[in-house]
């Protein structure tokens, strides 16, 4: 296992994380496998084989732009590849997607929990277009949360809605298209021109549905990816084995898609 593309990742500046990992673990009811530390999260990628690692921040204020963006300069590296975000309610929202693209980072990462959006609310369909017109990449919590209410934020019904608006949106939908809402995924975005990315997730579907939706879906759309410090790169790499896909499409998942979409921007 070398040469992996991770394209779900998180850490923390060192000082945030060494508060905001027991507050996640509490509020998730989940164990972090490391301490959220760049420097930690390095170690677990030189110990599982990963080349890179999209580092996806979440700004949970318009305020926390700056700081976001000034970190993510800091860390940014042939190994880390670090995705700011930005605030649905920033007022400067527009002016800050273009400055993400104007430093060179080649994504962006929102989530509508921790953000508090609906992911099809048309107040965001200008920030959609201007991100598609930009050419970044979106990485895009879908699904259901693990620390939140099962409020409908982001399901695949709400995706294909943004999706029949923008087909050009290069939109990585997390968790294989909607966490813990896979029969909906099956049936609604299977196939279509969006990406997916298996973190935190083939530990908790049954297989065989995993690999119908896996299969059903565009080859080139399917990217590793771990949720890190939640999961590991070692156990979703066993898990993706189980599914017997086949060699050429492992290879697909575990790298060649992930550096395609990132060589797109």
């Amino acid at each position: 296992m070398q040469g992996i593309i991770d394209f779900h990742a998180h850490a923390f500046p060192d000082q945030v994380a060494a508060s905001a990992i027991p507050y996640l673990e509490e509020e998730g009811d989940v164990k972090a496998r490391h301490d959220g530390r760049i420097a930690s999260l390095l170690d677990l990628m030189n110990r599982d084989g990963v080349d890179k690692s999209v580092i996806c921040s979440i700004a949970t204020r318009p305020s926390q732009f700056e700081a976001i963006m000034s970190w993510s300069m800091q860390i940014r590296s042939d190994r880390v590849i670090p995705f700011p975000s930005f605030h649905p309610s920033d007022p400067e929202m527009l002016e800050h997607i273009g400055m993400i693209r104007a430093e060179g980072f080649k994504g962006i990462k929102m989530h509508p929990y921790y953000q508090q959006f609906f992911l099809d609310d048309e107040t965001l369909f200008p920030a959609y277009e201007k991100i598609c017109a930009l050419g970044l990449i979106l990485v895009m919590h879908t699904g259901f949360d693990i620390a939140f209410p099962r409020i409908r934020r982001c399901d695949p019904r709400q995706i294909l809605n943004v999706l029949t608006r923008f087909p050009e949106l290069k939109i990585v939908t997390t968790h294989l298209g909607a966490w813990q809402q896979w029969g909906e995924v099956e049936e609604l975005l299977a196939g279509r021109n969006i990406y997916m990315d298996i973190s935190y997730t083939l530990d908790q579907i049954y297989p065989q549905t995993a690999r119908r939706i896996i299969l059903k879906h565009p080859r080139e759309h399917i990217l590793f990816g771990t949720d890190s410090p939640w999961s590991g790169p070692q156990e979703t790499y066993k898990n993706l084995q189980a599914l017997e896909l086949g060699a050429e499409r492992e290879e697909l998942i575990l790298r060649k898609n992930g550096l395609a979409l990132l060589d797109s921007v």
